[in-house]
């Protein structure tokens, strides 16, 4: 076993092997960005080097810089985690090159799966069944086009490279497949390097269920099927194991299927083979494909991890160390279910966009297992995946697994960024996901109603407006103290509100017109006349108040003006990104809907559009900026009357 390795990665997934690390007396040597000096993988490391700046090209992708850094701390390996250089087969050569042990798979085996198109070839030969479509070296677009009509529409476009659900677009019909094709290559090229696609028959109720392989390079085992099929734009949401309507049958054929894949390659340390599965009218034996393989530790294997008992980063040390398979098939039992809720800071109303922010209050429940690369106080960084945590739970049976999920995520709290927390509690709630029904469309298909039962709470927001006036304060809790007036106006950014102090423990707070009772006694809190289960907290960023639907409201600032816009409308930057391209020019008319620009944030393209007709006053950014959240990127004026 080795005595000391180094993580090249950060966030969750390096705190993550650093656990497993500590529990096997592994020391460890942690890398990091100059945006990452103080955070919490670097911080419970036994050693840290710096790599360089914040982006990933100038610190984590640079595959001689954390080579010199394992030989000069002593590391005798490297675990690459996810993402950044976990399949790349160059670095691969280069850490064995150096005397090092990479834990993972072999360069050859993620050469063999790294291509969507050469691996789909692959897996036909190994007996694998694989979705119809086309997956030669022909890019030409209208050579493309052609194949598509000939699988016939719906199709879908992939990046042969890609990952994450980039690169990755759906077309319905023959007249829009040249523009998302032109757009899955621009952002494939930006994500991978590399702009081609391969083309698929698009399965109309599909579900997205994943087989978790473990080789050590002659001989591999399963550990059973994760359904990650409840996703948004192509990225998992909630992931859980065993698959609702698995049998055993099934599992059999797809596990035998998944290890033939696996052993194919010479398969060494933690995979998973992706299949999508045909959900229209249950699961069959003949009903899945066989859609790539990821060559690493995926984000979701803690549910794996929960139904067998098995520490899945201990298996990648020990096989890469020199042990064969830990267990054999026979020996793997599945015991009870497990879901994944992944937490995010992002703005789930405005199209799940990518957020920052300090995170200024973080409470996580207990009972639940909580992998997190964060601390309070922790930036949420423009430059890198803004994941928060992953809420793990488990039980004896998916409907308790499930509640003690919801449970642990309305006992979440956290302040300072936008997060999809409310969402997530919201999903856990909805009726056909509670059933077991669930495909990749369930999100996109009930967006409205999900986005209604996540969205604002006027009692939630009566509280808030409570602990803003300092009343939710312990020593005040009885009502106003001697200076504070019985009928005064709270105001915050975005709002304001009437509160009256009706006696000890109790206010009328009215909100846009609509007065709310409010009665507290101690912790308990009453709205309406209706026990509320909520939490109120006073952090840095204002006054939160968690429980089921998050509020939060900020202290108006007294020096904050609002600017003079006249009859001008500003394009703003949802987020922190590079502009990747202008489309439009000072003195050109836009109709409402015209791409006005596109930015690249945290590995993908966003597209800006015109929110109204007018003509392009003034275009106040250039392609290759580096811009901030807000930043004025397009200035349009209404149209003159003729």
């Amino acid at each position: 076993m080795f005595h000391k390795i180094l993580i090249a990665n950060r966030g969750e997934i390096a705190c993550r092997v650093i656990d497993s690390c500590r529990r096997m007396g592994v020391a460890t040597v942690a890398v990091f960005s100059d945006a990452d000096r103080a955070a919490r993988h670097v911080a419970m490391a036994d050693e840290a080097v710096h790599l360089g700046g914040p982006a990933p090209a100038e610190s984590y992708l640079r595959g001689d810089a954390i080579i010199a850094a394992a030989t000069a701390t002593g590391a005798q390996a490297i675990h690459p985690g996810y993402g950044f250089l976990s399949e790349n087969p160059d670095f691969v050569q280069a850490v064995e090159a150096a005397g090092l042990v990479f834990i993972g798979p072999s360069a050859r085996a993620i050469r063999a799966m790294g291509l969507k198109d050469a691996a789909k070839a692959l897996m036909e030969e190994a007996g694998v069944p694989v979705v119809p479509g086309y997956h030669g070296a022909n890019q030409d677009a209208s050579y493309l086009a052609d194949k598509a009509a000939e699988i016939g529409y719906p199709v879908l476009i992939k990046a042969v490279a890609g990952g994450g659900g980039k690169g990755m677009r759906r077309v319905d019909e023959p007249g829009t497949f040249a523009d998302a094709l032109d757009s899955a290559q621009s952002e494939a090229r930006t994500a991978f390097g590399n702009p081609d696609v391969l083309i698929e028959k698009y399965i109309l109720q599909p579900r997205h269920i994943e087989v978790q392989v473990f080789g050590d390079g002659h001989r591999a085992v399963h550990l059973f099927e994760r359904d990650c099929s409840l996703q948004r734009r192509h990225q998992k949401v909630i992931e859980e194991a065993p698959a609702p309507g698995m049998t055993a049958e099934i599992r059999k054929v797809m596990g035998a299927a998944a290890t033939r894949a696996a052993e194919a390659i010479g398969y060494k340390g933690a995979g998973t083979i992706e299949f999508i599965v045909d959900g229209s009218d249950g699961l069959r034996a003949d009903g899945f494909w066989f859609m790539e393989m990821n060559t690493r530790l995926q984000v979701e294997h803690p549910v794996t991890e929960a139904i067998t008992g098995i520490d899945l980063v201990e298996w990648q040390l020990r096989v890469a160390s020199g042990e064969p398979l830990p267990a054999r098939q026979e020996e793997l039992r599945i015991t009870g279910h497990a879901f994944e809720a992944r937490l995010y800071a992002e703005d789930v109303p405005a199209g799940f966009l990518p957020a920052t922010g300090r995170l200024a209050h973080l409470r996580f429940p207990e009972g639940a297992r909580i992998e997190t690369g964060v601390r309070q106080g922790d930036a949420i960084s423009p430059w890198y995946d803004p994941m928060i945590a992953k809420v793990v739970t488990h039980g004896p049976t998916r409907a308790v697994a499930l509640r003690a999920l919801e449970s642990a995520l309305v006992d979440t709290e956290v302040a300072g960024s936008v997060t999809n927390l409310d969402f997530l509690i919201a999903l856990t709630r909805h009726e056909g996901f509670r059933k077991g029904e669930v495909d990749t469309g369930l999100i996109a298909r009930d967006l409205e109603a999900l986005l209604a039962a996540s969205g604002p709470d006027p009692r939630a927001r009566a509280l808030a407006v409570i602990g803003l006036a300092g009343l939710a304060d312990p020593s005040v809790r009885g009502g106003a103290t001697l200076w504070q007036p019985l009928r005064r106006t709270i105001a915050w950014d975005g709002g304001e509100a009437l509160l009256e102090v009706l006696g000890p423990g109790a206010a009328r707070v009215t909100l846009e017109g609509q007065a709310h009772e409010v009665r507290w006694q101690g912790d308990r809190w009453w709205v309406d006349d209706t026990l509320r289960r909520n939490r109120i907290v006073t952090h840095d960023a204002g006054v939160s108040v968690f429980g089921g639907r998050t509020v939060q409201l900020v202290p108006l600032d007294p020096l904050a003006r609002e600017a003079e816009s006249g009859g001008a409308a500003l394009t703003l930057s949802p987020m922190p990104g590079l502009v990747k391209s202008v489309h439009v020019k000072a003195g050109q008319p836009v109709r409402a809907g015209d791409r006005l620009a596109v930015l690249e944030a945290m590995k993908m393209e966003h597209s800006l559009t015109a929110n109204r007709d007018g003509v392009v006053a003034e275009v106040l950014a250039a392609a290759g900026d580096q811009v901030e959240a807000g930043a004025p990127l397009i200035r349009l004026e209404e149209e003159e009357a003729e």
